[in-house]
């Protein structure tokens, strides 16, 4: 999944915590997040990362989560992205064999553990903030589909997690185009009938990520295809859902802490994960889930924007 890591020119996002900033660059900074993430400089796909000095004195960097989509309190993919670019741009103090980075995100402290060979990130392990789920086996009505069970659980953002059996859709990237359709309409429909409410983040009041469990999956292996909102696939296993996804089983019983999970995306990535411990958020039981995987540096760039672009925070097509 593309992280476009953005190291400089924005300056510091007003806020005392990095929720403060999120917040504030949704009202006055989006223009931003927009000329980054939409054509011609971005695509309908495209993820990324703001860093900015920390708010805590605990921590090394903060970021900033923009995508095409909006601005996600965490993004277990951007980063694992942004823990490499620091390492591999000698952006923080890097010791070997394991370079400790901790990160301050609208979620939460994340602590990035990062392999390193060589001066190169071979894989980043994430400690990511506490995951739990909020509903279990529920069931909503969605228009053209009928009633669809689910599952709702938070691992930095809220997912449903859906069999794909139940739309009646293969595990099949033929079928793209029918999945996310399915997707859409389920998250429009529980955003509309019943949006869930995080207990202690701000704004964090909407579903945006629908994830299709393939068949044959289990609290060893599982498979799916991540809906994201407007319109999309999760090209990577997605951090957040994977520590969803890990607490939905935890809740069933099915996963016990430190047991290796293993969550494949729809283009066939992967994501290791497993649970450390168990913890309270608000009024749910919760689980404090780890993720290991890697990414790759692909390029550098400066984009620039000209005084008379017609169109200055880029398009959508």
């Amino acid at each position: 999944m593309p992280t476009r890591v953005i190291t400089g020119g924005v300056g510091v996002i007003p806020g005392e915590t990095m929720n403060e900033r999120r917040l504030h660059f949704i009202k006055h900074l989006d223009h931003i997040r927009r000329l980054l993430m939409n054509e011609p400089r971005g695509h309908a796909s495209m993820s990324g990362a703001i860093l900015q000095p920390p708010t805590r004195s605990d921590c090394d960097h903060g970021i900033v989560f923009i995508e095409a989509s909006g601005c996600l309190p965490m993004c277990g993919h951007g980063t694992i992205g942004v823990a490499t670019v620091l390492v591999e741009a000698g952006m923080v103090e890097v010791t070997e064999p394991v370079t400790t980075i901790r990160l301050d995100t609208p979620a939460g402290v994340v602590v990035a553990r990062v392999r390193v060979e060589e001066g190169r990130a071979v894989h980043v392990t994430l400690a990511n903030v506490a995951s739990f789920t909020e509903r279990l086996d529920q069931t909503v009505d969605v228009p053209g589909y009928g009633p669809i069970p689910y599952s709702l659980a938070f691992g930095g953002n809220y997912y449903a997690m859906v069999n794909l059996d139940s739309v009646g859709l293969p595990f099949d990237r033929a079928r793209q185009q029918d999945i996310l359709a399915a997707g859409l309409s389920i998250m429009d429909t529980i955003n509309t009938t019943a949006p869930p409410t995080h207990p202690t983040i701000d704004g964090i009041d909407h579903v945006h990520h629908v994830e299709f469990i393939a068949p044959g999956s289990d609290a060893v292996r599982s498979r799916h295809a991540m809906v994201i909102h407007p319109g999309w696939f999760d090209r990577s296993p997605c951090g957040t859902g994977t520590c969803a996804r890990m607490a939905e089983l935890y809740t069933r019983g099915e996963l016990p802490l430190h047991t290796d999970f293993v969550n494949e995306s729809f283009i066939g990535s992967e994501f290791t994960g497993r649970l450390v411990d168990t913890t309270r958020v608000g009024e749910y039981n919760a689980v404090l889930p780890e993720i290991t995987g890697r990414a790759w540096i692909t390029g550098t760039a400066q984009y620039l924007l000209d005084p008379h672009d017609p169109f200055p925070a880029g398009f959508e097509f």
